[in-house]
C-alpha cells in the first residue's frame, strides 16, 4: 500500500523550498536598497507573504524567482516612498590592509562619503535602476521586470540618473 501525501503538505513543502532557495537573494536585493538590515529583514518577511498570498498568479514555474524580484523591488521602494527618507546602498569597503596608510584610510572614507552624497540626489527609482543596471550588471529587461515597469523608464530613470550624478561630481570639482 503506498503512502498518499495530503495536498496541503505536498504544497507547504513548496512553499519552503521556493523560500530557501530565494531567501538570501531576495535579502542581498532589498539590503542594496534600503541600507538597513533590521528593514530588509522585515521586508523580506513582507515580500515573501505577498509572493505567497499571490502564488497562484504564477503560471511559469521558470519565471518565479523573476516574478519574487519584482515584487521585492516594489515592496522596497514603497518602504522608502512611506518612509520618507533617502537611504541607498552600502558601499563595501575594501578590506583594510595592514600595509594601509592612516591617510588612505581617512581618503577612503572620504570617497566613500562623496559617493553616498551624490546617491542622495536620485530619487528612490533612479536609485534602484541605476543600482540594477550599473552595480549588479543586469540587463535592462531584468531591471524593467524587478522594477515592473518598461525598458524605456528604465533607461529614463537611469539616464536622469547619470546626469544628476555628473552634475554634482562637476559642482563638487569648483
Amino acid at each position: 500500500m503506498s503512502e498518499v501525501i495530503e495536498p496541503g503538505l505536498e504544497l507547504m513543502e513548496r512553499q519552503n523550498r521556493f523560500v530557501s532557495e530565494n531567501l538570501r537573494r531576495i535579502f542581498v536585493q532589498i539590503y542594496r536598497m534600503v541600507g538597513s538590515v533590521a528593514d530588509a529583514q522585515d521586508l523580506t518577511q513582507e515580500a515573501f507573504i505577498k509572493a505567497l498570498e499571490r502564488q497562484d498568479q504564477v503560471k511559469d514555474e521558470a519565471k518565479a524567482a523573476h516574478w519574487l524580484s519584482r515584487i521585492a523591488t516594489n515592496t522596497a521602494i514603497d518602504f522608502l516612498r512611506r518612509s520618507g527618507r533617502v537611504t541607498f546602498c552600502e558601499i563595501d569597503e575594501a578590506p583594510v590592509s595592514h600595509a594601509e596608510s592612516p591617510e588612505e584610510i581617512l581618503l577612503r572614507s572620504e570617497q566613500r562619503d562623496y559617493l553616498e552624497d551624490g546617491l542622495r540626489l536620485l530619487t528612490a527609482r533612479e536609485r534602484a535602476a541605476l543600482m540594477l543596471r550599473d552595480v549588479e550588471g543586469l540587463p535592462a529587461e531584468e531591471v524593467a521586470e524587478r522594477m515592473n515597469c518598461s525598458k524605456a523608464t528604465v533607461r529614463s530613470h537611469i539616464a536622469n540618473a547619470r546626469i544628476k550624478f555628473r552634475r554634482y561630481v562637476e559642482n563638487r570639482k569648483r
